[in-house]
């Protein structure tokens, strides 16, 4: 993989991800990707989630390197000193107004150390924006900069959220009232989508659930989605042999769509330790679990993780651990503090002594370490992108409860067109949790699930190959977007 060649003025990209774990995650990856290309790297939090990060991954995590810093800026929230994610709806309100002109002061500031020629920073050159703050758009323009949007979402995920306009045009969405999203309205199939056949209304991203026509989410992702035409190009968190029928339709609406996954297998090709070792966990990362697994037979264990954003009553957490408990399979159980409220998320003690020696629970893991490890068998998962992604890398089959946004896509993706998940009813029971964790470890369905994750491991392992498409991808992105300036 080139690099830019050492007599050339070093470009600097200002890297900006929605401030939330799954965006900030891929964000930091594709920041190292582009340090190891020669890119000098400013990365943007929030202050409220820089504060978590010096907390989660130590108080010098965030000092950074000569060329790979990082700053905060206001979200516009009231400050806050919790460990959770904020709420989306309000985030999504308050950036959208608040966050533009600190983001402009932060680069007119590395614009103006650049020109006195303090601390060796370079003028900015680019900014790579997630693709749900486009008000940084505006910044670009300000700025004369090009702009790529990385959005993090899967590629079938994207689509759907550009389709948002037209749902509202033929009558699809908002609903007459609440009780269409149980009646079986949500089974109502769509023909009219380029490179989404047969997709029913229930695995649209679940914002179109609302009867209000001025629903926050809804209008959020649908005006964001909107933007894709506007960006100098467009970044996707996936490859081509996974998702081509999904990119082809995005290509129509911005022709420079690069896809540059998974990100997380694009990380071997980051040789700087110091890089490497930053760290995006906004919590705490229990390592003893990876001790506890390598106790564990091959394939014997359920990994069970419902993300960063995922809330779930209190009912709900006690099927699915009475589900685990009964299938009397081992399994390790990522909680968070906040995934029911507060003290909440604990088990009964009688459920303790149930799995006592076959099941792990704790608050957060190393993921993506946990996904590889040879004792997993299967993934209880919410569907969300990384998550997903990462499966299919590790060769992991999933039980898929999506909560809500694009997981519902992805969760339809994985088990009608990809063939390697089977999702779970959202009114949960244990009944069910037991037979389907049962059938992914030791049923026929779940062999069928494994031989077929195992084909899309090895081509998404082809796509980071050198000559492989997302490998070829990040080299016409830098070439021919990144450094044309």
């Amino acid at each position: 993989m080139g690099s830019i060649p050492k007599s050339t003025k070093k470009p600097h990209v200002v890297c900006i991800p929605y401030p939330a774990q799954g965006h900030i995650n891929p964000m930091t990856k594709l920041a190292k990707l582009l340090h190891s290309k020669g890119f000098h790297i400013s990365f943007v939090n929030t202050h409220y989630n820089h504060k978590r990060l010096l907390r989660s991954n130590g108080p010098f995590s965030l000092d950074g390197l000569p060329d790979f810093r990082f700053y905060s800026i206001t979200d516009g929230l009231p400050p806050s000193d919790a460990d959770a994610t904020q709420p989306v709806a309000a985030l999504c309100e308050s950036v959208a107004k608040h966050s533009l002109e600190p983001f402009c002061e932060v680069i007119t500031r590395l614009n103006n150390d650049a020109k006195n020629d303090q601390s060796g920073v370079p003028p900015v050159s680019c900014i790579v924006s997630d693709g749900c703050m486009s008000f940084t758009l505006e910044a670009a323009d300000r700025f004369g900069l090009p702009e790529v949007l990385f959005w993090t979402p899967s590629a079938c995920g994207i689509l759907a959220y550009t389709y948002y306009r037209e749902l509202i045009e033929k009558g699809y969405t908002p609903l007459k009232d609440m009780s269409y999203v149980t009646n079986g309205y949500l089974e109502t199939t769509l023909d009219w989508i380029p490179g989404m056949k047969n997709i029913k209304l229930r695995d649209f991203p679940s914002f179109i659930r609302t009867t209000d026509i001025n629903d926050i989410l809804f209008n959020y992702l649908m005006t964001e989605a909107e933007t894709i035409p506007r960006g100098s190009a467009v970044v996707i968190n996936t490859f081509d042999a996974l998702e081509q029928d999904s990119i082809n339709p995005l290509i129509s609406k911005n022709p420079r769509i690069f896809t540059i996954g998974p990100l997380h297998l694009m990380q071997k090709y980051v040789q700087n330790h110091q890089v490497k070792q930053i760290g995006s966990n906004l919590w705490k990362e229990d390592v003893g679990c990876i001790n506890w697994l390598d106790t564990k037979a091959p394939g014997s264990v359920v990994f069970v993780n419902f993300g960063s954003i995922t809330v779930m009553t209190k009912e709900q957490l006690t099927e699915f651990g009475w589900g685990l408990a009964n299938s009397k399979k081992d399994f390790l159980w990522i909680t968070r503090p906040d995934i029911v409220g507060g003290d909440e998320a604990m088990m009964p003690p009688e459920f303790v002594d149930e799995t006592k020696g076959r099941g792990m629970v704790t608050s957060w893991c190393p993921q993506e370490q946990v996904l590889k490890h040879p004792a997993i068998g299967g993934f209880l998962t919410h569907s969300g992108w990384n998550s997903t992604i990462e499966s299919i890398s590790s060769g992991v089959p999933m039980i898929c409860w999506p909560f809500f946004a694009e997981q519902q896509t992805n969760c339809r993706y994985c088990c009608i067109e990809w063939e390697i998940g089977i999702e779970i009813d959202t009114d949960v029971k244990r009944e069910e949790v037991e037979a389907q964790v049962r059938e992914l470890i030791d049923g026929e369905k779940g062999k069928k699930l494994r031989d077929k994750i195992l084909e899309w491991k090895k081509k998404a392992e082809e796509a980071v190959s050198i000559d492989g498409s997302s490998y070829l991808n990040l080299d016409r992105l830098i070439n021919d977007v990144l450094l044309k300036t």
